[in-house]
């Protein structure tokens, strides 16, 4: 089934017949109708919704990890984990809205999450890439071939949150939580320590743990932790993120940008924020409002962040054309090299080429609402760019007003936050199911967490 949306374009033009043609309220021939916030709220989530649903791939159901409208087929059977957890979260989404069938949605769900039952996993956790048509390793980089802990923690998340919507459904949506219950059981997060007080992202059955990326905060890993520490059948212990994650206090930073504390020491950025999407992957499940630890409030954290953002992007120091409070947001996104083709890269202040990329505003609507939703109504309606911009599946990857680029390109982990997070903005949907999980609150608390938002 297809998403039953049309209307990318926000000019809707009315051919007014004789028969109404003295009403004074009939719309005129090319009289602009404005859709409220609402409803391009709607067209926003369902066309994000569309990379996960008209664009999967075609074997697993899962989420493929670029979609290129200028070309054809472009990694046809190349499944992403991470943007896999995300589309989960997605179709959630969109069956909770009425914008897909619920009962093609667990049939669909079902048919991922079998193909992942099957699909290789080392240790228990998926590899950053899997071969949709055959379930297999499809290598990261030549001694990433094995497990990625990281990717598997976006998708348990998304698994908690099937888990959770499904439960109490009928036998096949009963069967379908199940499915996703032994799925995020069966990881080995004790494994990925090393028998060490902290994480390590990857590990190969070929190169052993080669490539010892430990993770320590801040960046996207926040989720990984908590995952790990929330497992009911290998979790880790309490010091793995005090001395591994939070390096015993090493994480946090004094810094204050645009009058608004940094709070942490954002990996690789010192004494600045780092890339938007930090403050996306972990909390499309994990609910930052009135939740704290020892280190931080995470609503501060992840606001501020987002409002420092926005104010760099309108003082513009660099000067870029097109910046401003209707054009903003730096993610790691598509970005455009100098000699004109296109590359990838993390966008954010110290590393800005002037290439905004959309999911970074429309992914920050619960932290800045008011901004967000200019950047979305500049996105879809700007007469100079709203053609250019919108693609299949919404607005398209990246662009730059500074050198009138865009890329005709879609990434899963970029499209995967957008409806999440907007649905969070508007309901809290996907966070009240995913911090109602008990195994999720006792690992929270384990891990020192309080949360004044659900009562622990």
């Amino acid at each position: 089934m297809k998403i039953l949306i049309r209307s990318l374009v926000i000019i809707q033009f009315f051919l007014v017949s004789c028969s109404c043609s003295n009403q004074s309220n009939s719309p005129k021939p090319d009289e602009v109708v404005v859709l409220t916030d609402d409803q391009l709220l709607d067209l926003a989530q369902k066309d994000a919704l569309k990379y996960f649903w008209d664009y999967a791939e075609t074997n697993s159901k899962l989420a493929r990890e670029r979609y290129h409208q200028d070309e054809t087929y472009v990694d046809a059977n190349l499944v992403t984990t991470g943007g896999s957890g995300f589309g989960l979260m997605t179709i959630l989404v969109g069956v909770q809205r009425g914008f897909v069938n619920r009962d093609e949605a667990v049939t669909r769900l079902t048919t991922a999450l079998t193909f992942l039952q099957n699909a290789d996993r080392f240790h228990g956790a998926w590899s950053h890439w899997i071969n949709g048509s055959t379930g297999h390793v499809v290598p990261f980089g030549t001694v990433d071939n094995g497990g990625d802990i990281v990717e598997t923690s976006f998708l348990c998340q998304g698994l908690i949150c099937v888990r959770e919507y499904f439960k109490n459904g009928n036998p096949a949506e009963q069967a379908l939580a199940q499915k996703a219950d032994d799925l995020w059981k069966g990881v080995e997060w004790s494994w990925y320590t090393k028998g060490q007080n902290a994480m390590y992202w990857h590990w190969s059955p070929t190169y052993g743990w080669q490539i010892n990326f430990k993770l320590e905060g801040y960046n996207e890993c926040l989720i990984t932790y908590v995952m790990a520490a929330s497992s009911p059948t290998n979790p880790i212990p309490t010091a793995a993120y005090t001395q591994g994650w939070a390096r015993n206090g090493g994480i946090l930073n004094s810094s204050v940008r645009y009058e608004l504390p940094v709070i942490f020491n954002y990996n690789g950025n010192t004494g600045n924020v780092g890339p938007m999407f930090w403050s996306h992957y972990s909390y499309l499940g994990l609910d930052p409002r009135g939740l704290t630890d020892q280190y931080a409030n995470y609503w501060t954290l992840t606001q501020n962040h987002a409002k420092i953002m926005n104010k760099y992007c309108i003082s513009n120091p660099a000067g870029w054309v097109g910046y401003g409070e209707n054009c903003w947001g730096l993610t790691a996104s598509y970005s455009r090299e100098s000699n004109g083709t296109v590359g990838y890269t993390d966008h954010k202040i110290g590393n800005d080429r002037g290439v905004i990329s959309p999911t970074a505003a429309l992914s920050s609507f619960p932290y800045t609402p008011t901004e967000s939703m200019k950047a979305l109504r500049f996105f879809y309606e700007d007469a100079d760019w709203k053609t250019k911009l919108i693609g299949v599946a919404g607005p398209f990857d990246a662009f730059s007003p500074h050198y009138n680029w865009v890329t005709k390109r879609y990434l899963a982990i970029d499209q995967g936050t957008i409806a999440p997070m907007i649905e969070n903005y508007r309901t809290g949907f996907l966070w009240n199911l995913f911090m109602q999980a008990p195994e999720i609150r006792t690992g929270l608390q384990n891990l020192g967490f309080t949360s004044t938002q659900h009562g622990f």
